[in-house]
């Protein structure tokens, strides 16, 4: 399952929710990620902008590698102003056995840094301005200027 929000994540409720909608189905495991907009760099937060049919096909691809070993990948993920310490970034692993979701949410979430279409914005002053320094590029494209 892969939800896309309009700015800052509300955790609590995500994970509550994923929690008891799972809860039942003989998983073993549920671990997730959550990531936080840290106050650094004198931002006031971070803007994201999201390219969602590459989005899709790169989620629905570990989709494919969770339901190999039994499990379930869930993500969320702002799109939009997420100021600091507010949350831009959920995900999580269900599985059978806690070893599977252990490695699969370290992978995911590397990967995710690496691969998924999400442009990051740094806000100074009320402003966007592209994080070029943080951003890696895509496979087969380049950054988005």
């Amino acid at each position: 399952m892969l939800e896309l929000h309009k700015d800052a994540l509300e955790v609590e409720e995500i994970l509550l929710r994923w929690y008891k909608q799972y809860k039942d189905q003989n998983y073993g495991a549920l671990m997730n990620f959550i990531g936080i907009v840290r106050d650094e760099n004198d931002i006031d937060g971070l803007s994201f902008d999201i390219y969602e049919p590459i989005l899709n096909s790169w989620f629905d691809g570990w989709q494919q590698k969770a339901k190999e070993q039994n499990a379930l990948i869930l993500m969320a993920h702002s799109q939009g102003n997420v100021y600091v310490h507010e949350s831009s970034y959920v995900a999580a692993v269900l599985s059978p056995k806690r070893r599977v979701a252990l490695e699969m949410i370290d992978a995911f979430v590397e990967d995710f840094k690496a691969k998924a279409p999400i442009w990051k914005y740094d806000i100074i002053n009320g402003e966007r301005i592209y994080a070029k320094d943080r951003s890696t590029p895509l496979p087969n494209s380049g950054l988005l200027q």
